[in-house]
């Protein structure tokens, strides 16, 4: 029987939404911020605070989210979202060269502009996920949440590509125009791959639109009843240390390579797609040997593993500061990322799963797992850039204070797995489910 809900062209329209917004989402917290670091000589915590006020923002991902269950239409909300998110970023790139001149002006531009990031990023990303959950299929909507999160990934690994082979020579002006021209192609994406999506599928959306609206709690009750149910607390809480692991490294390893290797930021940035080429790597390759072999390992298995695979990883990072440039950095950045894609495939996995519990507030969970996974990574991002600093401060060595970061990741990583270890019963039991080349395999298995 053919499945009713949004079609899966319609599926990979949004999932391009959602590699516009992490386009320009990469572009402000790895290039933008290794370029305050380095070529200002700002402190790594001026960036650290910057990125870290715009995944503060997101902690209103709940509320949105619950505007979303209580019906209306979300394509305005995801074209605002990235309208907001496009100026932002292109503000961010501006208040670099304007810093150079004027420090207080490029501050205050870049407090103005990393607010609409984080105001954009939320409203955009927890809109675009409640309506995939609404227009899909069931029996798509995990499948529609593995295609969206790798379209994700290739929008990072594109987005630093292109800026890293035209920001050398590197000036202020220079990335100004990259920063420019890709805010640009990111909104013009959206509104192509948003336009008549939600029309289409109009139908079903105004029908759930009016049974939410006609029985939507107020929000604290809504947030309450989520934050009652203990599988969904528990898998917020794995979210939270596992991101926490997954995010101190990111404000770090561009000015890591910079400062340790003397990377130029042309070369810094493309050294961000190679990791978030291992990343996409690594999902893809857990989902063919999922397909292949559905019972080699369970969701908890992949994801203590990839965990565990990251925390060795980031040793990796810690020896190569101290072996200097003969070490092979790309190899060691690769497979983190690849590390992290295992982990994250079976992450993302069960959090879209979870929304998706037979209730009628799937943007209050999604909004929870999203608020959780932004507040660890405001943490991380911010407190990775406070170690750095506090520890070269004291010791006047990079290799020193890097490496301190790297390590205590290795140990969160540690502590993440034995929280994934731990998970039991619905939170474990959503890997297969989740994998939509498992999917495929069991029905052509059954002969479906």
């Amino acid at each position: 029987m053919a499945s009713t809900g949004l079609s899966w062209v319609g599926i990979v329209r949004l999932g391009l939404v959602q590699a516009a917004l992490g386009g320009i989402v990469v572009l402000t917290t790895s290039t933008i911020n290794r370029v305050m670091i380095v070529e200002l000589a700002l402190p790594a915590m001026v960036p650290g605070l910057l990125v870290s006020l715009h995944y503060a923002l997101q902690v209103l991902r709940p509320r949105w989210g619950h505007g979303s269950d209580s019906g209306g239409r979300r394509t305005p909300w995801i074209i605002a979202g990235m309208a907001a998110l496009a100026l932002g970023g292109f503000g961010a790139a501006l208040s670099v060269g304007v810093m150079a001149a004027h420090f207080s002006a490029g501050l205050a531009l870049a407090i103005v502009s990393f607010t609409l990031i984080g105001g954009g990023v939320g409203a955009a990303g927890t809109s675009l996920l409640v309506l995939l959950a609404q227009s899909v299929a069931a029996e798509r909507r995990a499948a529609a949440a593995t295609i969206v999160w790798i379209l994700m990934i290739i929008g990072f690994i594109l987005t630093a590509a292109i800026a890293g082979r035209f920001l050398d020579p590197f000036s202020p002006q220079r990335l100004v125009t990259v920063a420019g021209v890709i805010c640009t192609a990111a909104f013009v994406i959206t509104l192509a791959a948003v336009l008549g999506v939600e029309r289409h599928a109009g139908h079903r959306l105004r029908a759930t639109a009016a049974s939410a609206a006609s029985a939507a709690p107020a929000f604290r009750t809504a947030l309450a009843s989520v934050w009652a149910d203990r599988p969904a607390r528990r898998f917020a809480i794995f979210i939270f240390v596992s991101m926490l692991a997954y995010s101190a490294q990111d404000l770090i390893l561009e000015p890591f390579a910079g400062l340790v290797f003397g990377l130029t930021p042309g070369q810094s940035t493309s050294l961000s797609g190679v990791q978030n080429s291992g990343v996409l790597l690594g999902m893809v390759l857990v989902g063919a040997l999922s397909a292949r072999w559905p019972g080699l390992l369970s969701l908890r298995g992949w994801t203590v593993l990839g965990c565990l695979g990251s925390a060795l990883a980031l040793i990796g990072l810690v020896l190569a500061g101290r072996a200097g440039p003969d070490w092979p950095l790309q190899h060691s950045v690769f497979a983190l990322g690849f590390c992290n894609g295992v982990f994250a495939v079976a992450a993302i996995g069960s959090m879209f799963s979870m929304a998706q519990s037979g209730t009628s507030r799937e943007g209050v969970r999604m909004g929870l797992f999203g608020a959780s996974q932004a507040i660890a990574f405001g943490i991380g991002g911010f407190a990775g850039t406070v170690l750095a600093d506090a520890v070269r401060l004291m010791t006047g060595s990079p290799v020193l204070a890097y490496g301190g970061v790297f390590a205590l990741e290795a140990v969160l990583f540690v502590a993440a797995a034995v929280l994934a270890a731990g998970l039991s019963g619905r939170e474990a039991n959503y890997g297969e489910a989740a994998n939509p080349l498992v999917m495929a395999a069991r029905q052509q298995a059954s002969g479906s």
